[in-house]
């Protein structure tokens, strides 16, 4: 298949990755020649600025201060990005780095983590969605700048850094050592329960949908041609390439819409459909969900909004993020460059899941986490991040508390699940729905894979 190239943004904030698409100065849309009066007091400020501080400034320090001012006033993931921070993107695109393995986004001055990344040390080490890291190694991070932040989080392989942790629905902080590792993303992994399938999909990077498609036809085989239903599990999935999230989204799907792009520019209306990548439906006559949480943000959602409208897939487990806007990455030179949002995407039915998110068909919630309830009411979405785009539907907020209202047929407690030998609550509930479950779940999912 032939793909778009695409580049990550910074791996701070990589539940912003959505549609980071390359493009260079000369794609810039011609800025109007009349400085406005807002440009000229920004001069004389700058001006005040070095006649009048108290001490010496320097003009690079003063301007990286202005655009990065300028851009933060925009959204959370519009971005100016130099040095380490650029070299943490470009490492990204090469898929392996040494650090702890954290998404995470400051918030109202906190490092607040988005997640764990899947078998990565910080993971190991029990640090969960929802955390804030308020030191690391007994140093304060409060109101430090992200960057800096996760910056101190890197480090050689092998060595160790001590975070302290807040974590809502404790009294008392927790102290966490982790040491460093190669984080090397798997970023797709098959397991054969019976003749359910659960694939794995950690990030929307290179040939993510060729690697579905090879697990997908492994589980296949492995069950003997009995494969009878399939989970796709995008839980914790913080985004990636919009391509890929594309192609996937068409391994399951023969016809329609899978998602558009609309922008204040006509290059960035774009619609994307069904059979540009794949021809026919890889899992034919298998029920699917998906599986999705506060995690799964962006290029994820596109996938989850893709199957539910065109009613291929029960949607399961919380709702997702809410992040629904693309991102293009503008190259200044080959040491700076600049993040901005440029267009908002829509699931085939017209839905923008900026701040309402993904709601699931059939909400489940973490059962065999201690935490989770707690932290439920508190986890991170879009709409709790400060400066984002507004929806542009109006969304009752009322409606979006309502996943945080307890469902009553879900009332086992993490001991008794334990007892059961049940890890993963969620995972588990969407393997008995395809292997056993409730009739009136299996209705639904039958109705959403005509």
């Amino acid at each position: 298949m032939a793909l778009r190239p695409t580049a990550w943004l910074q791996p701070a904030l990589l539940l912003g990755a959505l549609a980071v698409l390359p493009a260079t100065t000369a794609g810039l849309a011609a800025v109007d020649a009349h400085l406005s009066p807002a440009f000229d007091r920004l001069t004389k400020v700058y001006g005040l600025v070095k006649a009048n501080y108290v001490e010496p400034t320097d003009d690079d320090k003063l301007a990286t201060g202005a655009i990065n001012g300028m851009l933060a006033s925009l959204d959370p993931h519009s971005a100016y990005l130099e040095g380490s921070s650029l070299q943490r993107l470009d490492t990204m695109i090469d898929g392996s780095y040494s650090g702890l393995g954290l998404s995470v986004v400051e918030d109202n001055g906190g490092v607040k983590v988005v997640s764990p990344m899947r078998g990565s040390p910080a993971e190991q080490a029990g640090i969960k969605a929802g955390d804030y890291i308020t030191h690391l190694d007994g140093k304060l991070i409060y109101g430090e700048d992200l960057d800096a932040a996760v910056e101190k989080m890197r480090g050689p392989a092998g060595s160790a850094i001590r975070l302290t942790l807040y974590r809502p629905g404790r009294d008392d902080p927790i102290d966490v050592t982790v040491t460093r590792g190669v984080i090397s993303l798997e970023p797709v992994t098959g397991k054969l329960d019976g003749t359910v399938g659960v694939i794995t999909v950690n990030e929307f990077s290179h040939d993510v949908g060729r690697q579905v498609y090879d697990n997908l036809q492994t589980l296949k085989r492995r069950s003997g041609g009995r494969l009878s239903g399939l989970i796709l599990d995008l839980r914790e999935n913080p985004g990636g390439a919009l391509d890929e999230a594309v192609t996937l989204s068409d391994l399951f799907l023969t016809e329609g819409t899978i998602v558009s792009q609309r922008g204040r520019l006509p290059q960035e209306n774009q619609t994307y459909r069904a059979e540009s990548a794949f021809i026919g439906d890889a899992a034919a006559g298998m029920r699917l969900i998906v599986l999705v949480d506060a995690g799964t943000a962006s290029a994820s959602e596109i996938v989850a909004g893709a199957l539910q409208d065109q009613h291929r897939a029960l949607i399961m487990g919380e709702r997702s993020f809410g992040k629904g806007s693309v991102q293009t990455l503008f190259r200044i030179d080959k040491d700076h460059a600049v993040k901005l949002t440029t267009a908002r995407y829509y699931t085939p039915s017209g839905r923008s899941v900026q701040e309402g998110g993904i709601r699931p068909d059939i909400a489940v919630p973490q059962l065999t986490d201690p935490d989770a309830a707690k932290r439920e009411t508190l986890a991170l979405h879009e709409s709790d991040l400060r400066g984002h785009l507004v929806n542009d539907a109006a969304l009752d907020d009322k409606a979006l508390e309502q996943d945080k209202i307890a469902d009553p047929r879900f009332k086992a407690t993490p001991d008794q699940l334990k007892a059961r030998g049940i890890k993963d609550f969620q995972l588990w509930y969407a393997e008995q729905t395809l292997a056993h479950g409730d009739p009136a779940v299996l209705t639904r999912v039958a109705v959403r894979t005509r």
